[in-house]
């Protein structure tokens, strides 16, 4: 896995920054105004830090943006960075000027000295997120060491909270190296070891196979992977952190590659589709955060591993297939798969630990990205208060999440003149009759809730938190959630 930055907390030493050959981190205020720390490192540079301060150059600078000064005379830095931000900024400030740190880094080491800063475990956690590189498939490079030291009494004070952060973190990399990971190494079975090997962190890890998978009658998760040679899987993750309350439940597609079967995806772009299982990369990032911070909650992670091919066993358009729940889908379009895969793992999901809630995680649709670009995913939700709560905790950590529609009126685009429905309707709508779908397996006192992350779990160019490639998005918003409404605080009852 791809590690995460190492950070130190530790008391502020000023005689220390004097000798310190890494990088040096200044917290500087909008208005110029300097701390003890801006202080002793101008002293040491003989005034040039004030020089700076009251140049147009720093004037113009952005809040939240960094100026890093070179080798600087007094001192035996490599670099002085001077991030300018208010001491009582918000927490998307502090992330964001975190990021900022991150992307001015010509050291592996750095000490971030600050006298007074509470939003600092923000701040870090900005910057670690903005720290990743993916290089397992490179046979010349490692991940490079970056080595964080931060001074300070507020530091410590936020100590624990740092702590949590870094093991929620340590979920969203795991979720980002599953999905940048190409499909010849991240086959169904290496996913499913993958996953088992959660099981050292205190994760209850179950992996059912084909034949089982036949017995509960998973037709249509089955018709999807038919057509290639890596088995089918269904895994569940168990994580018993709470009492006795039912558990929350999340649901991810895992397609390792889909080509879209017999009907063929074109060539072109078709190279991306190893990001088709991004569902169940969140999923298990999740599963992997609540287990890193011994979360305080019953939850359960259930992901349908599948690869989708064209070959002469694979479905074929007009197939009919019946589900786990006994409905009929007439298959129009192979590469409408995601839906097929969720319906028997959301059923399965509901007839096996009648959870409390449940959010299923797919790149389901490009109709979604025509929608929302990348900066949104799609949420779909029969129940308005799991859809409120989840869209607040994404828009607190920085995630974009918007509702959209799920409507009776849309059902009719699903009618078979064979089936009970079918897998597709027409071109218009197409994220919304996906969410309709899905929402015929989901039975009616379940609160649910679709994230379709097409558009949001891997990128072209760099996001607000990752450069281009894999995101993590929705590790950090579930997790917040699940803290925030499935946890047992103290000797309360968890929920509301």
């Amino acid at each position: 896995m791809t590690p995460l930055p190492k950070f130190t907390i530790s008391e502020l030493e000023l005689d220390r920054l004097q000798d310190y050959e890494g990088q040096i981190v200044l917290l500087v205020q909008e208005d110029g105004r300097m701390d003890v720390v801006g202080r002793r490192i101008n002293k040491a540079t003989k005034g040039a830090l004030a020089r700076f301060l009251a140049s147009k150059g720093f004037e113009d600078l952005e809040a939240g943006k960094v100026m890093t000064l070179s080798y600087p005379t007094g001192l035996m830095a490599r670099a002085v960075s001077l991030a300018k931000i208010d001491r009582n900024c918000t927490q998307g400030a502090a992330r964001s000027c975190g990021v900022e740190i991150a992307k001015a880094s010509v050291s592996e080491r750095f000490i971030i000295a600050c006298s007074k800063f509470k939003r600092i475990s923000d701040l870090i956690e900005g910057m670690a997120l903005r720290n990743y590189e993916y290089l397992d498939q490179k046979s010349d490079a490692a991940p490079k060491p970056f080595d964080v030291e931060v001074m300070g009494a507020d530091a410590l004070e936020q100590k624990a909270e740092i702590e949590a952060k870094l093991a929620v973190l340590e979920g969203v990399f795991f979720t980002r190296d599953l999905t940048n990971a190409p499909a010849n190494v991240l086959t169904t079975s290496h996913f499913a070891e993958q996953l088992v090997a959660l099981s050292d962190l205190g994760l209850e890890v179950e992996v059912l196979e084909e034949a089982e998978l036949e017995k509960l009658g998973m037709r249509t998760l089955l018709c999807v992977g038919q057509g290639s040679d890596s088995p089918s899987k269904v895994v569940v993750m168990r994580w018993t952190g709470g009492g006795e309350e039912a558990p929350f439940a999340l649901v991810g597609k895992g397609v390792v590659f889909d080509t879209g079967g017999i009907s063929l995806k074109p060539a072109g772009g078709m190279e991306d589709m190893t990001m088709d299982m991004g569902g169940a990369g969140v999923v298990a990032g999740v599963m992997k955060a609540l287990a890193q911070r011994d979360a305080k909650a019953n939850v359960v992670g259930v992901v349908g591993l599948v690869e989708n091919m064209p070959s002469g066993n694979a479905v074929r358009p007009g197939d009919v297939i019946k589900s786990m729940k006994g409905d009929t889908v007439e298959v129009i379009n192979t590469d409408a798969e995601g839906r097929l895969v969720l319906a028997d793992i959301l059923w399965y999901t509901q007839e096996r630990f009648a959870p409390s809630g449940m959010i299923n995680l797919a790149t389901l649709t490009g109709a979604i990205i025509i929608g929302l670009g990348h900066e949104m995913a799609g949420v779909f939700s029969n129940d308005d208060k799991l859809s409120k709560d989840f869209i607040t905790a994404a828009t607190a950590e920085g995630e974009g999440a918007w509702r959209m529609p799920l409507a009776p009126a849309y059902d009719k685009m699903l009618k078979s003149r064979i089936a009970d429905m079918k897998n597709v309707g027409t071109r218009a709508a197409g994220s919304i009759t996906a969410g309709q779908f899905l929402q015929r397996f989901v039975k009616e006192d379940m609160p649910w809730a679709h994230l379709d992350i097409a558009g949001v779990a891997s990128i072209a160019s760099e996001s607000a938190f990752a450069p281009k490639g894999a995101t993590g998005w929705g590790v950090r918003a579930l997790n917040r959630l699940i803290a925030d409404h499935y946890e047992t605080k103290g000797e309360d009852a968890p929920g509301e």
